[in-house]
């Protein structure tokens, strides 16, 4: 028996919560459907169904299989459908992992508009700071800003953002700006914990390249919350330009040793093949290109 059709079975069983329900739904007898799961459950060697006079319930093993039946089901109707009457036009879920920070900040305004250009698509966005694996996770794109080495995954560059040191004024007032690097292993510092570079922070000068080891009085894998204690006087912090360009605008905070400058950062968009790219990923992809033309915050 099909392995496509047990598992539909089973799904319409356990969504429909009986066999009479499936098998209306299906267009099939009671007794097929019940030979479907049953062949299911021998071929796998496992139960998934508890059955009583009154109700079905999932097994454990049924409840696991149960999410990656729905999952395949669901990606082989959204196959079909780009496939069809709909090709050539974006459609169906859109998996997104972006970074917390980045994706509040500049990603999160955009993404109506997107919806707007392409009402078929149902977008998934998920926030994390975490490097994802696009393929084992089920992501269809994500934006990655770092220095990317090689990699199987395909990238297109979106816009550059530069970290920035930076102190508010009267954190200054108090305690004197940094007239060099190395300056930076007395003063109050707060640290980005997902920083590549750990706490040894790197500059380029004029006299060549310069690090220094720094001594956190705050760390967090948060940028805003570096940022929020930054703004409120409590130390130095090395941010990417496109989180502290507004608090250097308003004067919050102002940048340390510009003749100094740390690493540039790219911001890509990254998805797993170029090979059979759907259309709904490359919809997302050149709307992010263009979105991003005009880059918001200085490099």
């Amino acid at each position: 028996m099909d392995r496509f059709q047990e598992m539909r079975a089973f799904v319409a069983v356990v969504d429909r919560g009986s066999f009479v329900r499936a098998a209306e739904a299906l267009a099939l007898s009671k007794t097929a459907v019940s030979r479907l799961v049953g062949d299911l459950e021998a071929r796998l060697g496992t139960r998934l169904l508890h059955r009583t006079t009154r109700r079905l319930s999932l097994t454990p093993e049924g409840e696991v299989f149960h999410d990656r039946c729905r999952q395949l089901l669901d990606g082989v109707a959204e196959a079909e459908a780009e496939l069809g009457a709909h090709a050539g036009e974006a459609i169906g879920q859109l998996r997104v992992n972006v970074p917390v920070s980045f994706g509040l900040l500049h990603l999160a305004p955009l993404w109506p508009a997107f919806m707007a250009l392409h009402p078929k698509v149902m977008l998934d966005v998920t926030l994390s700071d975490r490097i994802v694996d696009l393929v084992d996770e089920g992501y269809d794109l994500a934006v990655r800003i770092a220095r990317l080495r090689a990699s199987s995954l395909v990238s297109r560059r979106l816009a550059s953002t530069r970290l920035i040191l930076c102190a508010s004024p009267q954190y200054l007032g108090r305690h004197g700006a940094p007239a060099h690097p190395s300056e930076l292993a007395r003063h109050a510092v707060i640290s980005y914990a997902l920083l590549a570079m750990g706490e040894r922070w790197e500059f380029e000068g004029p006299d060549g390249p310069v690090g220094v080891e720094v001594v956190p009085r705050m760390r967090s894998n948060s940028g805003d919350t570096c940022c929020a204690a930054a703004v409120q006087h409590q130390g130095i912090v090395l941010q990417p330009s496109f989180l502290v360009a507004p608090h250097l605008a308003s004067g919050a905070l102002v940048e340390l040793l510009p003749q100094y400058r740390s690493i540039e950062l790219g911001v890509y968009a990254v998805y797993p093949s170029r090979k059979h790219l759907t259309t709904k990923v490359r919809a997302l992809v050149d709307f992010l290109v263009d979105a991003f033309r005009m880059r918001a915050w200085p490099a």
